[in-house]
């Protein structure tokens, strides 16, 4: 029964009716479904029938009631159909090379293309520059009709291909490589013979060899090339065999060679295989020639081809490769594989292309001291010029000076750019390794310039930026190990690292270049997290060429690098070579700045990253060796990295404690002991010592100290087991860095103790947030000191042994540290007895500080102080050889000697913690200050300061001089502290005060940025000491008086000599002291962040990372501060009225300097004489009215006096730069301006006036008086008795400036210059003229000639009597007669005759004019 169909508008229950009775039926569809064979089986299954018993049968019971929900569906997996099996012959290894893509595979099945059957067409050598130009009316004489219709330019081009044929290319014979195997070697006959055999060997042409006749059509080709071919045979047989040979001859020194050898295979292969080659024939063109084979002579590479001419009768050679070796002796360079003409392509040895499998050419010897190309090996080592080392190396595979060993850098700068991975991996690894030799000064010396800085020149910074997105493993590896080789520099942070203990040695200089843009400059005393919210990532759109320029991590930060290098920790999963690299580049750009070290932690997922899997708190125990991965597993460069992260600033570290769980991980590393850690037992320590150097980073901002409860038990134990640590020989350094890292921690948890809630901060960002009181109690921390006295005392028994004592690193520096922060934390509880505290004190004091003080050794170690300071030796710090202003670097790759200031042996921190104990307990214990103060009379301490105050530069500011000064600063400040407290207690001042006061005004020059609260103490206590100044108490003011008379004789009231001056000025040291407060103080943020870092506030400071060292706080001449601080109010106020109390500053800033220069004036040293009288020159510039006042003059004039004595006076040099000055000349253009309005001749004016006139001085300044200011001379009234420097320094030598002796003589003749109201210049103008009209040097020119003739008979002519007889009986100068000068009575007799002869002279040519 046939089943009907569906029909329209029947339901779905119709539809599923008909469904059950087609199943119910069994009858077959009619329609049968076949599925196709996959593509890889083919049609094999396609006889195959289908299956029948899965049907598709939709069941409405079955579906559910809600459609499925719309999420995707899981990825589908490639599997062989159940209908379409594989065949079973089909090998999987067979399947796998089908589809294999590796380039090994690639290169396995190379086949070669055949080209036997393909002409080879080569160029004519021609004797002309340019080929003939073709013309259309040109005839073709000579050539056959072509049939078909062809262009013209096809026409030639065929012409030409025929010709190109005919004639063969043949020059000069190269020599080549060794002959092939099989060549046979026979005498060349005579001529006579040649021609004989030519003329009877017709028989031997078996038909064209070139011309084959391709380009022609048909059998017209074979006809044409067969006809050229008997037309040259019989031109040939006519010519006689002389002509034959010359022919030859001639071909063969105007042909190529290779064209030569290449002809010569080719006739060979169409020779049969064994006939016997005694000579070669070749048809030509119109005229062809027989060419006889030249001898082939091997020469070496290195020697220049040569050109071998053929005579006839010389003997010659021919070569014919018959498949036999070559015999013994042959002359030819052997090759290391002996082709074969059985081989593919072999048939013809192509010569030039085999040179290549010679040996290497010689070594050249260098004759002169010609520069090399500097040459690496593949370990980053530089090769000598004449290392003769073997091919297997891998070092030859370079095509320049291929003979050398090494590549270059442009060949692997070259190299980085293959296409073959490990090629880039090689390179990226030896430049690499370079840079890694060059910073640590391998090459000093041996190279011209910087590698380094090469490098960043030909853009290798961006190179390793591109490099790093590769996604090859070994390239990405390869890539961060040239990137962590290029900016961290190993010493750097192991230097960091072992100073964290020391006197505030947390505190470091960010390593960023000290060139800012404007606006950081304009920025003033902007705080730094403004400034780094206010800055744009990319600095203001600055694209990273250039910002990399200047800054090569901001320039890195500007590409991308962070979110790279954390999708490679974390997608990639690199191996631990790779991760320690990227912790090392992270620390290393946090270390840059506040700045880098934000944008650190603001990378998405990276801190994260790093916590989660480089800090986990639970782990898989590992063992000693090689780990293959460090994800999961502790790793102590992830927690140094938070440690210099929360180093940048408070708020860094609080987000670290707060957002990442550090606090779990602090608790987890420090709870158990490093052995305990299931971890390397290095590794352990080293991951024990950063996490103490984390908490007490935080515990320094007053932070973690919640963990301090939880952790008591564990931190008691810890410091129960040192002193058995230290007693048990040899001292480990990673044990005693972490026992000095766990002291410097309880230093700060005890300071967090005495911590009282912080006042509010000006706009200081970082320090501005709520203050919170402390967690820790002064109770919680009383119990530290019986603990840590004991490991002082153990210490402190080795120190008789140097080599013991150095092994024991910092920690008698950081047991030292802490009990001077436990007293001072105890002293500041105020419910507690300080009796306690007191009696205390002297307990330590009696049993343990005093006897240190007497100890010898003690005196040795303030011996070495001299050795290892940078101010003594500043080539200590002197900046590396591969240093770059855009990339900073401690310097410190190649280690440091033991004795420096960071060296082992180094006495500073131990010296500087023992100086801050001392101070610490002298300031609460008064009784104490004289007996603590004994260790100020060592004489290696008075030795290091004597060499402290000698007038020596200062090493140049680098960042390892920084660090360096800002360490030994706080030696001195501290023993000048301790110093000044011993000072004020006694009655007598003691004869090392002098040098004590020295030393702390070259300090108060040295302090860098970060140290404002040193600089502050020093102005409030030690600089306007009076205990500081033994003079005034010990007959300084009456040496002061005597001194003046003798130099410059008695004039004047004796009650106004300098020695009253002085004693002024030292009862009015309280206001001085006052006035250089208010010009001297830094900015008040950064001297409260300043304060909070040396007083303990620990709530109070913004950051452990100090501000950028661009220069000292204070210049080198800072007694003039106040003065430039006049002078620059009075400019830029408009209206001309001076600031308040300008007088007051000007008076107490004169005074101070007049001390300075009278009782410290090595003080001084720095500030050349030229600037000291330009800062004078100030004083009258800032009002009209402020120079007449009496006080002021007397310093003026007291000031001027030590400028012009005699050894000062030689020094004073107004050409060169003078610091703070743009010009000279143009201050005293000023000076003289002010002068002419103001002055109404005032002396002390007119003398500062005419101290810069001097002969040896610019004529500038003379030519701006007599040109510009002449009529300054009017008010120039100065009498000569108060000259501050002798007439001759004006009068001698002669003047030699033309224009300015015009203007002396124009000053004399009109009046403007007179003897009554400038008699200093009249002498000085009448010698000068009188020197200049009677000089006769025959060297002169004839102006100067002329001029000098005119002024003479102008002088003659003269009708003021008297001063004519001045300028022409001027003798020489005497400031002791009131004119100044001496006169002739009458002319000499040469001078006489001289006169007469240009009188004359002058009235013959008046004559002959009329």
């Amino acid at each position: 029964k046939m089943l009907s169909r569906p029909k329209p508008g029947e339901s779905e229950a119709d539809l599923l009716r008909f469904q059950s009775q087609f199943l119910a039926a069994g009858t077959a569809p009619a329609v049968r479904l076949l599925k196709k064979g996959s593509r890889r089986g083919g049609d094999a299954n396609a006889d195959q029938r289908p299956r029948q018993d899965h049907r598709d049968v939709v069941m409405l019971d079955n579906l559910p009631d809600l459609p499925p929900a719309l999420v995707p569906a899981p990825p589908k997996r490639a599997k062989p159909s159940a209908g379409c099996l594989l065949p079973e012959d089909d090998d999987p290894e067979e399947r796998l090379n089908r589809h294999d893509e590796h380039i090994t595979a690639v290169l396995t099945k190379i086949i070669e293309r055949d080209t036997s059957s393909e002409a080879v067409k080569l160029p004519v050598s021609s004797g002309v520059a340019f080929p003939l130009v073709f013309h259309r009316s040109q005839e073709r004489q000579g050539k056959p009709a072509i049939s078909g219709k062809r262009s013209i330019f096809a026409q030639e081009i065929a012409a030409r291909r025929v010709s190109e044929a005919r004639v063969p290319p043949i020059g000069e014979v190269v020599p080549p490589l060794d002959p092939p195997e099989g060549v046979v070697t026979c005498e060349a006959p005579t001529p006579g013979d040649q021609g004989q055999q030519l003329l009877g060997s017709t028989h031997s042409f078996q038909g064209p060899h070139l011309v084959t006749g391709k380009g022609l059509t048909g059998q017209e080709a074979e006809r044409e090339a067969q006809t050229i071919h008997e037309e040259n045979v019989a031109r040939l047989q006519a010519m006689p065999p002389e002509e034959i040979l010359w022919e030859q001859q001639r071909l063969l020194a105007q042909l190529d060679p290779g064209l030569v050898a290449f002809l010569r295979s080719r006739s060979h292969t169409q020779q049969q295989a064994g006939e016997k080659a005694t000579e070669m024939q070749r048809p030509g063109g119109p005229s062809t020639e027989v060419i006889k084979e030249k001898p082939i002579v091997p020469t070496s590479a290195s020697e220049p081809r040569k050109k071998d001419e053929l005579e006839p009768g010389t003997p010659e050679t021919l070569r014919v490769s018959k498949g036999l070796e070559p015999r013994t002796g042959s002359p030819g360079p052997a090759l290391p594989v002996t082709p074969h003409k059985e081989w593919l392509h072999m048939d013809a040895v192509e010569l030039e292309k085999l040179q290549w499998t010679q040996d290497l050419p010689p070594l050249r010897q260098q004759q002169t001291q010609e520069r090399m190309q500097a040459r690496f090996g593949l370990q980053g080592e530089l090769l000598a010029h004449n290392a003769d080392l073997p091919t297997h190396l891998g070092l030859h595979h370079h095509g320049e000076e291929a003979e050398r060993a090494g590549y270059s850098l442009q060949e692997l700068f070259h190299l980085t750019r293959s296409q073959v991975s490990q090629q880039r991996a090689l390179a990226l690894q030896v430049l690499a390794q370079v840079i890694s030799r060059a910073q640590a000064g391998e090459f000093g010396g041996q190279l011209v310039g910087s590698v380094l800085h090469l490098l960043l020149d030909a853009g290798f910074l961006f190179l390793l930026r591109f490099s790093l997105d590769d996604r090859v493993d070994g390239v990405l590896a390869a890539a961060v190990q040239a990137l962590r080789a290029l900016l961290v520099a190993p010493g750097d942070e192991e230097l960091l690292d072992s100073t964290f203990s020391w006197y505030h040695g947390a505190s470091v200089f960010p390593l960023m270049p000290r060139q800012e843009d404007e606006d950081d400059e304009d920025a003033g005393e902007e705080p730094p997290a403004e400034k780094a919210k206010r800055k744009s990532p990319e600095e203001g759109g600055r694209p990273p060429p250039d910002l990399a320029r200047h800054d090569v991590i901001k320039g890195l930060l500007a590409t991308n690098l962070l979110p790279r290098l954390r999708y490679v920790l974390e997608v990639t999963c690199p191996g631990p070579a790779v991760v320690l690299d990227i912790l090392a580049v992270l620390i290393r750009l946090a270390r840059h700045s506040l700045e880098s070290a934000t944008r650190v932690l603001e990378c998405p997922w990276l801190i994260k990253t790093v916590v989660q899997e480089f800090l986990p708190t639970s782990w898989a125990p590992v063992g000693v060796g090689p780990v293959p991965s460090l994800h999961g597993v502790p790793c102590s460069a992830a927690m140094k990295l938070f440690r210099v992260l929360a180093s940048a600033g408070r708020n860094i570290a609080a987000r670290l404690l707060s957002s990442f769980d550090l606090r779990s991980r602090l608790c987890r590393f420090i709870a158990e002991a490093p052995q305990e850690l299931a971890l390397p037992p290095e590794e352990a320590e080293t991951l024990s010592t950063e996490a103490f150097r984390l908490w007490a980073v935080a515990a320094s901002y007053g932070q973690g100290s919640d963990l301090y409860r939880e952790l008591y038990p564990v931190l008691v134990q810890a410091l129960q087991a040192v002193p058995q640590e230290l007693g048990a020989p040899p001292a480990r350094p990673l044990a005693m860095q972490r026992i000095a890292s766990l002291l410097t921690l309880l230093t700060q948890l005890t300071l967090a103790a005495s911590s009282t809630a912080p006042e509010p901060i000006s706009d200081c960002a970082e320090a501005s947030l709520p203050g919170t009181p402390s967690l820790i109690t002064w109770t919680q921390v009383s119990g530290l000191r019986p603990l840590v006295e004991p490991c002082l005392r153990q210490t402190l028994k080795l120190l008789p042994r140097p080599a013991m004592w150095n092994a024991l690193g910092p920690v008698p520096t950081a047991c030292l540290l802490f009990l001077g922060a436990y007293y001072q934390a105890w002293s500041q509880q105020p419910r507690l007895c300080p009796g306690d505290w007191l009696q205390d004190m002297e307990r330590l004091s009696e049993e343990l500080l005093l006897p240190l003080l007497s100890q010898p050794t003690l005196g040795n170690l303030c011996e070495s102080l001299r050795r290892c300071s940078p101010l003594c030796n500043p080539q200590s710090c002197a900046p590396a050889p591969e240093a770059l202003p855009s990339l900073v670097s401690l310097g410190c790759a190649g280690g440091r000697p033991p004795l420096s200031l960071a060296g082992a042996a180094s006495p500073f921190p131990f010296l500087t913690a023992l100086l801050s104990l001392c101070n610490t307990l002298s300031q609460i214990h008064k009784g104490l200050c004289s007996q603590l103060a004994a260790i100020l009379a060592s004489p290696g301490l008075q030795d290091y300061f004597l060499q402290c105050v000698a007038p020596v530069a200062a090493p140049r500011l680098t960042a390892f001089s920084a660090w360096a000064l800002r360490h030994e600063c706080h030696l001195q400040y501290l023993a000048l502290s301790l110093a000044q407290r011993a000072a004020a207690l006694q009655p007598v001042p003691a004869t090392s005060t002098a040098l004590h006061h020295g030393v702390a005004l070259a300090l108060l020059s040295w302090l860098l940025p970060g140290s404002e609260h040193l600089a502050h103490e020093l102005l409030l206590s030690c600089v306007f000491c009076p205990e500081f100044l033994p003079e005034r108490a010990s007959g300084g003011l009456e040496a002061a008086d005597f001194s003046d008379r003798l130099c410059l004789g008695s004039h004047g009231d004796p009650g106004c000599g300098r020695g009253t001056l002085l004693a002024e000025a030292c009862q009015d040291l309280p206001s001085i002291r006052s006035c250089y407060l208010i010009h001297c103080s830094p900015a008040r943020a950064s001297l409260l962040a300043s304060q909070a870092l040396y007083r303990g506030e620990l709530r109070r400071l913004p950051a452990l990372l100090l501000p950028l060292p661009k220069e000292p706080l204070l210049p080198t001449d800072w007694p003039f501060l106040p003065l430039i601080h006049l002078y620059h109010q009075a400019s830029d106020n408009p209206s001309g009225r001076p600031p308040a109390d300008t007088m007051g500053t000007a008076i107490r800033a004169l005074q101070w300097v007049l001390v300075l220069e009278s009782w410290r004036p090595q003080a001084l040293w720095a500030v050349p004489p030229a600037a000291r009288l330009a800062r004078l020159m100030c004083v009258f510039l800032v009002d009209s009215e402020l120079f007449r006042e009496t006080p002021i003059q007397r310093l003026v004039a007291g000031l001027l006096a030590r400028l012009c004595q005699p050894q000062v006076l030689p020094n004073l040099n107004l050409d060169c730069s003078l610091p703070g000055l743009t010009s000279f000349p143009d201050l005293y253009a000023s000076f003289l301006e002010h002068f002419e309005a103001v002055s109404f001749g005032d002396h002390l004016f007119g003398a500062l006036v005419l101290l810069p006139l001097q002969r040896r001085f610019s004529v500038t300044l003379r030519l701006a008086l007599f040109g510009e200011h002449v009529g300054a001379l009017r008010a120039l009234g100065l009498p000569l008795t108060q000259l501050p420097v002798a007439l001759e320094c004006y009068t001698e030598p002669p003047e030699g400036n033309l224009a300015l002796l015009q203007l002396y003589f124009r000053a004399l003749v009109t009046g403007a210059l007179c003897r009554r109201w400038c008699p200093v210049l009249y002498a000085v103008a009448l010698a000068h003229v009188n020197s200049f009209i009677f000089s006769q040097d025959p060297k002169c020119s004839d102006e100067v000639r002329a001029a000098s003739r005119s002024m003479l008979q102008k002088t003659w002519l003269l009708g003021d009597e008297g001063l004519r007889q001045h300028i022409l009986h001027y003798k020489l100068p005497n400031s002791a007669l009131p004119e100044g000068f001496e006169l002739y009575p009458q002319l000499p007799p040469l001078r006489q005759q001289y006169l007469q002869r240009v009188i004359s002279g002058a009235l013959q040519t008046g004559v002959s004019e009329t």
